[in-house]
């Protein structure tokens, strides 16, 4: 695979397909696996440190889908892009898509964009990553496999000066009887805090794959967000790794 500093490096593949043969009927979708943005980026205006931030990536997501790819057998599709770059469970085009301000900071690079960059980015990053979840779909409804969408995400403990209590969220739009499974298999450990549809609901002008993946192709399909200051580290990972496989395989 070429590294970070070659050209093909910088500007990689859209998407990371991982166990695409996997047995499972669960496939992980993580939107926000990377903060990766190419150098003639300059960072969009940012400073290093925001890079780490939530607002570049899911943090702690990517390394968890990893993990439940392997222990479930599941395919898995991982974005290999910022989600300032374009974020990919936004509709293309809402201010949310390619933002210029996330939570409370300004995002110089994303101002006053030119037709042609906000093209690029839909045809070079957006576009491509959807063809290929949405052809996967397409192949397994044609072999007749059971299928339910899984995405991964995480949030962070404080949002604009206000903590958040919960350890996860279970987030759904039509598959409530799935979410709800999945909430009370979590919540058998009461030590957890398990939001439903927390710490936001899910809306069509605001989320991607769960409206399209999911309601639009009659699909069961749930939204986990993960705290993200559980899954920093490898423990936090493995843990949060088996609690979903285990929970996943229960309401299987």
């Amino acid at each position: 695979m070429p590294g970070p500093g070659s050209a093909a490096g910088d500007w990689p593949e859209p998407v990371v397909v991982l166990n695409e043969a996997g047995s499972a009927p669960t496939v992980l979708i993580c939107e926000h696996a990377s903060r990766h943005l190419p150098a003639e980026y300059r960072g969009l205006g940012l400073a290093p440190a925001d890079l780490e931030r939530h607002i570049a990536w899911d943090i702690g997501a990517e390394a968890v889908t990893r993990g439940l790819s392997r222990a479930l057998d599941a395919p898995a599709f991982l974005g290999t892009y910022s989600r300032l770059l374009v974020d990919l469970n936004r509709p293309f085009g809402v201010p949310s898509s390619i933002p210029e301000r996330s939570e409370a900071t300004d995002i110089p690079g994303n101002r006053d964009l030119p037709p042609a960059e906000i093209l690029r980015r839909r045809t070079r990053i957006f576009e491509p990553f959807h063809r290929r979840v949405a052809s996967f779909l397409d192949r397994r409804r044609e072999a007749g496999l059971p299928t339910r969408i899984v995405t991964i995400h995480s949030f962070t403990p404080v949002f604009l000066g206000e903590r958040r209590p919960w350890h996860a969220g279970i987030l759904f739009d039509r598959s409530e009887e799935l979410a709800l499974q999945l909430v009370g298999a979590l919540a058998k450990d009461r030590q957890l805090v398990i939001g439903t549809n927390q710490p936001y609901q899910v809306d069509r002008e605001t989320d991607y794959a769960l409206p399209v993946y999911g309601t639009d192709r009659a699909l069961p399909a749930i939204l986990v967000e993960i705290r993200h200051d559980l899954i920093r580290d490898e423990a936090g990972v493995a843990e949060w790794v088996e609690r979903l496989r285990a929970a996943l395989e229960e309401v299987a």
